[in-house]
């Protein structure tokens, strides 16, 4: 089993988000904070991505190797270099490092980009990527970094926003998209399935067909059922129910919102019906989920 970045590099987190009490993006990203005298961190292979953001100010050596090419250069400050999943990945740095490290689960990064932001995103994102500068990503950073130090309530809420920001930011304009003029067989672009995604949006408390979507997307019901599944690992239905399973979890942070109105809202036939497809998708019951959350805050 590959071990985590934070168990083969030379010094402790300074802050660390799973260390957090008030917060629940740890279900979107980890956060963690390093300064570490010159030394090396051994090659290893993660099942995540890593986004690492260099604050240190002044310019210094550091080599990177991945996948078994040797870089030497120079990081500046705002530098960042992405080693995506998959990648066998080595470090060695000639000054006191300074930097943010994001850890993201690449099914959840493309879970989140084809929900909240309408994209779909290429298999091989960020390996094109081995270093680049941005000052607002890295500005994002350092407010998720402050937030980690206070751990409080208020700043738990601060990292929320923040983490969504920075991982917004990265996929919109780093996120390599998947190529739309292939083969007919995978035809399903991101226009198609951001007219699918708002309708189902805008019905979510109503009766959705496969026929219904295949319409939006303006494909015969067997083409899009192909295409959609070939895209996005999963059939239309399938989807669909876990869209709104998903949006429940959502509401269900709202105490004063009664289970039953949240089932009416997300267009589950009727309370059992809910009950049985989110303890299916979650492992938990939507009463057990929301104790969870209440024990949380």
């Amino acid at each position: 089993m590959p071990r985590r970045y934070e168990e083969i590099y030379p010094s402790r987190p300074l802050l660390d988000s799973d260390a957090m009490e008030h917060v629940s993006a740890a279900a979107l990203m980890s956060v963690r904070y390093f300064q570490a005298e010159p030394d090396v961190m051994p090659e290893e292979v993660f099942a995540e991505h890593h986004v690492l953001l260099n604050l240190r100010p002044e310019p210094h050596r550091v080599q990177n190797r991945r996948d078994g090419v040797l870089r030497d250069f120079t990081l500046r400050c705002n530098d960042i270099i992405v080693t995506p999943a998959g990648m066998k990945s080595g470090w060695r740095w000639f000054a006191k490092s300074d930097v943010i490290v994001v850890t993201l689960d690449p099914e959840k990064v493309h879970r989140f980009a084809q929900t909240e932001l309408g994209l779909l995103l290429d298999a091989q994102q960020f390996r094109d990527l081995p270093q680049f500068s941005d000052a607002d990503l890295c500005a994002a950073g350092v407010m998720l970094r402050d937030a980690l130090e206070a751990d409080d309530i208020s700043s738990g809420v601060m990292f929320e926003a923040m983490s969504r920001v920075l991982l917004v930011k990265l996929l919109q304009r780093y996120g390599k998209r998947r190529p739309e003029d292939v083969a007919m067989t995978a035809r399903f672009t991101s226009a198609h399935y951001n007219r699918v995604l708002a309708f189902i949006r805008a019905r979510l408390d109503q009766t959705i067909t496969v026929d219904d979507m295949a319409s939006e997307a303006g494909m015969s019901p067997s083409h899009f059922s192909r295409v959609f599944k070939e895209t996005l690992g999963s059939a239309p239905m399938q989807y669909v129910l876990a869209y709104r399973v998903e949006q429940a979890g959502r509401m269900m942070q709202d105490p004063a919102l009664p289970l039953s109105a949240i089932a009416m809202a997300c267009g589950f036939a009727d309370q059992a019906h809910f009950s049985r497809s989110f303890k299916q998708l979650t492992g938990k019951t939507p009463r057990a989920f929301r104790n969870e959350l209440a024990a949380a805050t």
